[in-house]
């Protein structure tokens, strides 16, 4: 963690887990007008691994201690995906059960 997030509120800490979640959004959505969306999210999966791949890293001074945290790391990264997967499909559910109210959103870029 970085030394100026500790001393930041948990509301603040949320407004800018927000904020970076916005702007990997906006820089995915500028690639899709020269990219497929398919090929963007197959590129932020792989990013979001390697960049936890990192993380996990980051936590280990040795081998020993890096293979001894990948089972519990690879629990806790695949749980808060599939977590964080069915939330945002659920969000896309209510579209559709809205009469397509927000069909603008879904477009292709």
């Amino acid at each position: 963690m970085a030394e100026d997030e500790q001393l930041l509120s948990d509301d603040e800490l949320d407004a800018q887990y927000r904020s970076l979640i916005d702007s990997f959004i906006d820089q995915a959505n500028q690639q899709a007008q020269s990219s497929s969306i398919e090929n963007i999210s197959m590129a932020l999966l792989h990013a979001a691994s390697r960049y936890n791949a990192y993380v996990v890293s980051s936590h280990a001074e040795t081998l020993a201690e890096y293979e001894k945290e990948l089972d519990r790391a690879r629990a806790f990264f695949l749980s808060k995906y599939d977590e964080m997967l069915n939330e945002n499909l659920d969000d896309y559910k209510k579209v559709y059960q809205q009469g397509m109210k927000y069909i603008h959103l879904m477009k292709s870029f």
